[in-house]
């Protein structure tokens, strides 16, 4: 069923029923990885991915959905974002992903926010701040990103030893991030990986940090082997209903397969009607003429709502259950489609999701515009009202 409010012009929907299919999917499969394999806890923790305003779907609205639904925690890019939700009361553990600068040490720790060390001038911060959050440390396996390298470890275990009255019980975790986990037949990097980050946990359950969670897998690797589940799985784009990639889409998903259900729609109103004679150019710069009479609409989005200038006279969406081509330019808050039917001003068009017996998914629009799902519905503009629907 589709919301239509009436007090905005675009919104995004977002479908509490999907995301409840997907959770139980990845509960499904990190339940599997419990047991003799992985004894040392009872489960294997799920935390939702909700950085960068929780993939376009809203930051505090999907994050009240995913504690409803039972995540054991929450991965977030800042401390900013972390203490966005603890204001809106959410009280789960809160994993800060990205590097928190030294100043916002004492605020995390006053809100049980856990922060990532990943370098030695933020563990020399750390051990000058007088309220110490927990943390866990990054170990770059491979990824070079954040964290440190593996040859950095036994310096890092000897600080770590050196400070240990003063940071206490404070190191809770130890993590690693893939940078391939998206395809079941080339494991091999992502292996290798495993087993380095496996080499450092040794080292400092050997130096006596013992009882670490211990994570590695997000939404790519949880789907591809057991064995990456560790202590801990982190889920953003799986939890949205989207796969890492469209090759373990293949793989896994279709007939009998994995399911994963989309729970974002993004739509706007008709707010006019026109019609074009064969000839009139349409939009900035002249850059489509029409070939011949027919019908257009006004759609009030463009690419300050995330509606990508790229998607310029190749881009579709739904009016009435039935594509509407782009026309013209995509400017920065109007947009025109083509009509292929009927349609009036208060009619709603729809950018993602499904009308009537079609559906446009999050990959055709990035395809179109030479980009991924990942980025296109995360630059949906956080301004847009998320509305969840039960």
């Amino acid at each position: 069923m589709r919301i239509r409010p009436d007090y905005v012009r675009t919104w995004i929907e977002i479908d509490a029923r999907a995301a409840k299919k997907n959770y139980d999917t990845f509960r499904k499969l990190i339940g599997s990885a419990a047991g003799k394999k992985n004894a040392r806890r009872k489960k294997v923790q799920l935390w939702s991915v909700v950085k960068s305003n929780a993939y376009g779907h809203g930051l505090i609205a999907f994050s009240k959905l995913a504690a409803k639904l039972g995540v054991d925690g929450f991965c977030v890019d800042s401390i900013v974002e972390a203490l966005a939700l603890r204001r809106e009361g959410i009280t789960k553990p809160i994993l800060v992903l990205g590097p928190t600068l030294p100043l916002r040490f004492p605020a995390a720790a006053e809100q049980d926010i856990t922060v990532s060390i990943s370098n030695f001038d933020s563990l020399k911060a750390l051990a000058r701040t007088k309220h110490i959050p927990d943390f866990h440390i990054k170990i770059d396996t491979g990824m070079h990103r954040q964290g440190f390298y593996p040859e950095d470890i036994p310096q890092v275990i000897r600080q770590l030893r050196a400070l240990r009255a003063h940071l206490g019980g404070h190191c809770k975790g130890i993590f690693t991030h893939f940078a391939s986990a998206k395809d079941v037949n080339y494991p091999t990097y992502t292996d290798e990986q495993l087993k380095k980050f496996k080499a450092a946990i040794a080292l400092f359950e050997k130096a006596g940090f013992k009882n670490l969670i211990r994570h590695a897998a997000a939404t790519g690797g949880t789907l591809i082997d057991a064995q990456y589940h560790l202590d801990a799985v982190r889920i953003g784009i799986g939890l949205y209903g989207l796969w890492p990639s469209k090759e373990i889409e293949v793989q896994l998903g279709g007939k009998g397969g994995i399911g994963l259900y989309p729970v974002l729609s993004w739509r706007t109103v008709v707010s006019e009607v026109k019609k074009l004679k064969a000839g009139d150019y349409v939009g900035y710069d002249l850059t489509e003429r029409v070939p011949h009479d027919m019908a257009m609409a006004v759609l009030p989005i463009g690419y300050w709502h995330g509606l990508p200038r790229s998607l310029s006279s190749v881009g579709e969406v739904l009016v009435n259950g039935r594509r509407a081509r782009i026309l013209g330019r995509v400017s920065m808050d109007i947009t025109v489609v083509g009509l292929d039917g009927r349609a009036k001003p208060g009619d709603i068009a729809t950018i993602i999701g499904r009308d009537g017996g079609d559906e446009i998914f999050a990959w055709e629009p990035s395809q179109k515009s030479e980009t991924t799902p990942y980025e296109f519905i995360t630059r949906l503009n956080p301004l847009m009202e998320r509305i969840v629907k039960s």
